[in-house]
């Protein structure tokens, strides 16, 4: 169990890492520092991404009994929203990290809405964050505690499990929106003011 618990820990702490630094991104105001903290993200993502291809490819190919393979096995959870981090995030955080470089030549300049939006776009920080998420049961299997075996706990932990992941992607949405709507030009107030002149 501890060896088990040991391939775990770092997989999940690039993860939970990872969420983290995304959460924060939408907050930065400053191009440069919203430049650099998209590259720690991406540099984050990626050993995430590579930790957990690691632990499953290893799980394949050792015996039912190993370390590795009962890691494996916790990691069916996670391989999922892991899987939409390395196909859609890891190519967003590229893409907002080149427009970050694009204002970050100057000391100083502040960060456009239009950026802070992409930051806080659901596909960057919600599949990190689920990944963190559904490292949780792997990581207590690995302690040595089966939640399976324990009657009334499955239902109310998927349940709850389920309610953090809509109130997370919710929240990322909201924000996303937001900072979108901060990014759009000025709409004129009224017809009046952009129709023509009545004399």
């Amino acid at each position: 169990m501890e060896s088990q618990l040991t391939i775990l820990l770092p997989v999940a702490a690039a993860w939970l890492a990872a969420g983290a630094v995304a959460d924060r991104l939408p907050r930065l105001r400053n191009a440069s520092t919203l430049r650099r903290r998209t590259g720690w993200l991406l540099a984050l993502t990626l050993t995430g991404v590579t930790l957990t291809a690691g632990v499953l490819a290893g799980g394949l190919l050792s015996s039912g009994t190993a370390p590795v393979h009962e890691a494996a096995t916790g990691l069916i959870l996670a391989a999922g929203p892991a899987f939409v981090a390395a196909v859609c995030s890891v190519r967003r955080i590229r893409r907002l990290r080149a427009g970050a470089g694009a204002f970050a030549s100057a000391p100083g300049t502040p960060a456009p809405h239009g950026l802070r939006a992409a930051a806080a776009h659901p596909l960057v920080g919600l599949p990190l964050q689920v990944t963190a998420l559904a490292m949780v049961p792997a990581l207590i299997a690995a302690d040595g505690t089966d939640l399976g075996a324990e009657p009334g706990v499955t239902g109310p932990a998927i349940t709850v499990g389920a309610l953090m992941v809509i109130a997370i992607g919710v929240r990322h949405a909201l924000r996303h929106n937001r900072l979108a709507e901060r990014a759009r030009p000025d709409a004129p107030r009224s017809a009046r003011a952009v129709g023509p002149l009545h004399v």
